[in-house]
């Protein structure tokens, strides 16, 4: 009877296919997307009108008209070398400050926000689904702590041969490893122990933290800018390195969309319906991990993104991961490139992390009112 009573629930949560919400909601933060995108990439100290934003980004696009192939090398060992000629396919008149602007200052920072945006969104949906909990973040087991601890350590002490961006990457991952170590018995990980062990590991590396800034002299103001959270300085090369490995870890998230529905009801009732749920505990944390170690490594520390974007997605939506995942990842693409638009639109630039927290704290403090932090 208990076994039905599971297969009855599994049925209920997981096994109705998704209607095509799924495919409108995406469809429409796509469009949210391109209009938001167009909109920050005009704000600026120069005046850039959306129409010219547009044909500037039109002009960008180009096709392969010729391809050759030459030899290269010695004449024992000659090897293929492909050349490519491009066109563009428009060519509406702009001027070529404008066309600077847009494509090598604003449109870099814009890509890398959305980039970023995009995988910590994705990362607060299955950390929020793993814990059964909307209060849950990508940072609840010492991600971007760890991140922190080795992007502060990189800036204060220094690491021959291992750059900033690296370092955070790198405390990242081996905090995720070992907060899941910790947690891990007998081949099982509690999900109350591992967020007991996140916490215990975030308050240790917050010392390690705070004593590398008392240690920090004059490389001080820049470590706390990095903590902040930031996307200046950004490049197009950055956007699409995180862009990639996100879009390919939130792919391998969305193949266990299933599984996380099932999981909701109970590890028992996910069992009893064969999910294998610690094979796929150890795969969503692990996707999770690296895509937030990788955000946080390029962006800095940036809260609340993994908090309110999925949660408030989840109000419109409802909790099925399988349309939850990739509208709050569109979502949050679009909430970070506005709030870095808000960031930069003062006479003085702010962190994001900054506009991000001012957003996120109200919001934080408007779901313990509704005492929603229990359930999903």
């Amino acid at each position: 009877m208990g076994v039905n009573k599971y297969v009855a629930n599994y049925t209920r949560f997981v096994l109705v296919e998704p209607n095509g919400r799924a495919t409108v909601y995406s469809l429409g933060l796509v469009a949210l997307l391109g209009v938001v995108t167009t909109l920050a990439t005009a704000v600026g100290p120069v005046g850039v009108t959306p129409p010219t934003v547009l044909k500037v980004l039109a002009n960008g696009i180009a096709v392969p008209t010729e391809i050759t192939v030459a030899r290269t090398g010695g004449a024992v060992l000659q090897l293929p070398a492909l050349t490519v000629e491009w066109a563009p396919v428009f060519a509406f008149p702009v001027e070529q400050t404008h066309a600077a602007i847009v494509m090598t200052v604003r449109l870099p920072r814009i890509a890398l926000g959305a980039t970023v945006g995009f995988a910590l969104a994705a990362a607060g949906v299955v950390m929020q689904g793993f814990f059964r909990n909307p209060m849950a973040d990508p940072s609840i087991i010492g991600v971007s702590s760890g991140a922190a601890v080795g992007a502060v350590g990189a800036l204060v002490v220094g690491v021959p041969f291992v750059g900033l961006r690296t370092a955070a990457f790198v405390g990242a991952l081996v905090t995720a490893g070992v907060v899941y170590a910790i947690a891990t018995e007998g081949g099982r990980t509690p999900v109350a122990t591992l967020l007991l062990a996140g916490v215990a590991i975030q308050t240790l590396l917050g010392a390690v933290t705070s004593y590398l800034l008392l240690r920090s002299g004059e490389s001080m103001r820049r470590v706390v800018y990095w903590l902040m959270g930031h996307l200046d300085a950004s490049t197009l090369d950055e956007a699409v390195v995180t862009g990639t490995l996100g879009l390919a870890l939130v792919g391998v998230m969305y193949l266990y969309a299933e599984d996380l529905n099932a999981m909701l009801l109970g590890e028992t009732d996910a069992q009893a319906v064969g999910i294998e749920v610690e094979r796929t505990k150890r795969i969503l944390l692990a996707a999770a991990s690296i895509v937030t170690g990788a955000a946080v490594a390029v962006a800095g520390v940036i809260g609340f993104v993994g908090l309110i974007v999925p949660h408030a997605v989840r109000l419109l939506v409802g909790p099925d991961h399988r349309v939850l995942l990739p509208t709050s990842a569109l979502a949050g693409a679009s909430f970070l490139v506005a709030a870095d638009t808000v960031a930069r639109a003062g006479a003085v630039e702010l962190p994001v992390g900054i506009v991000t927290a001012a957003l996120g704290a109200p919001f934080f403090l408007y779901l313990l009112r509704r005492r929603e932090v229990s359930e999903l």
